[in-house]
């Protein structure tokens, strides 16, 4: 699939827009001032710093920021499970953490401190040795670690070829390092992002394997928790599937949003590049009254 030259938008949207990335405050290779310094080479107006289960990045983000004209909207991304299924929820916080998201976040940092170790115990039976060790020189610093840690270490360590295999065999949906149970259920993480004031999304709902039915149980479910949005673009995506989920949100009367989940340089994805956007109904997560006063308007130029 082509990549976009420039950042995709919504058709008559201003807005140049990323609500999905992540900084070294989490499992990307940006310290946060240095993903805003690229955003902001990219051409973006707008992005969400969207690190796992912590907003530690946010204020450092904002500061480089400040005075470039990029608007920077505080927000994370939330570990959560579903039937089974590990499902991320992006928290969009104009307000920033406050609330019952405040306890969340705590109670998330020490879960991702228990997942890691049953984690290194499950990738030592596989045959990675000293497996804690070895994700946290993966990791490079005293950050909680994620999977794609352990995946580094996997393929550092020879045990697999590349990061997908190590995700395929070992530490997907369904695989041994695949732990969930730590997670609150979808309902509460919701719960705490509106308890902040903030917009509850549900992140890349294509990537879950699920069929067209599941997901829109998924969907529903997630709308009846109070979840206001979804992600109707995440990176690369097929457009036919995309313009299907386009209906299933309309149908559910969800707004849409877009992120690249940018981790690192040098990969297929880049800020704000992404699939493009089909002809939809379905009106942007920045329409939403509680984003407005960061994302209702493009920024100021610098």
């Amino acid at each position: 699939m082509p990549m976009n030259a420039l950042p995709v938008r919504f058709e008559g949207d201003p807005l140049t827009i990323d609500l999905h990335m992540h900084s070294t405050a989490s499992d990307g290779a940006l310290a946060p001032d240095a993903l805003v310094a690229l955003c902001q080479e990219r051409g973006l107006s707008h992005m969400a710093l969207t690190d796992h289960d912590t907003m530690d990045g946010v204020a450092a983000a904002r500061a480089a920021a400040a005075e470039t004209g990029l608007c920077v909207l505080p927000a994370t991304e939330l570990s959560t499970q579903w039937r089974g299924i590990n499902i991320h929820v992006v928290g969009l916080l104009p307000d920033g953490a406050r609330g019952d998201l405040v306890a969340g976040l705590a109670a998330q940092a020490e879960a991702r401190e228990r997942r890691s170790r049953k984690i290194a115990e499950r990738m030592e039976k596989v045959g990675l040795d000293d497996a804690l060790a070895r994700a946290r020189e993966q990791a490079g610093s005293d950050r909680p670690l994620g999977r794609p840690d352990f995946a580094r270490a996997l393929v550092a360590a020879g045990l697999v070829p590349d990061m997908g295999r190590a995700f395929a065999k070992y530490l997907g949906n369904g695989k041994p390092g695949d732990i969930k149970a730590l997670w609150p259920y979808l309902s509460e993480a919701v719960a705490w992002i509106l308890d902040a004031g903030g917009v509850a999304v549900l992140a890349h709902p294509l990537r879950h394997g699920l069929t067209r039915r599941k997901r829109g149980l998924l969907l529903d479910d997630f709308r009846a928790a109070g979840g206001q949005a979804a992600e109707l673009v995440s990176g690369f995506q097929n457009p036919d599937v995309t313009r299907d989920l386009a209906r299933q949100l309309q149908e559910r009367e969800l707004l849409a949003s877009v992120g690249s989940d940018f981790h690192f340089p040098g990969g297929h994805l880049a800020p704000g590049t992404m699939s493009p956007v089909p002809r939809t109904a379905v009106a942007p997560v920045w329409t939403h009254p509680r984003l407005a006063a960061c994302l209702g308007q493009p920024a100021p130029a610098a």
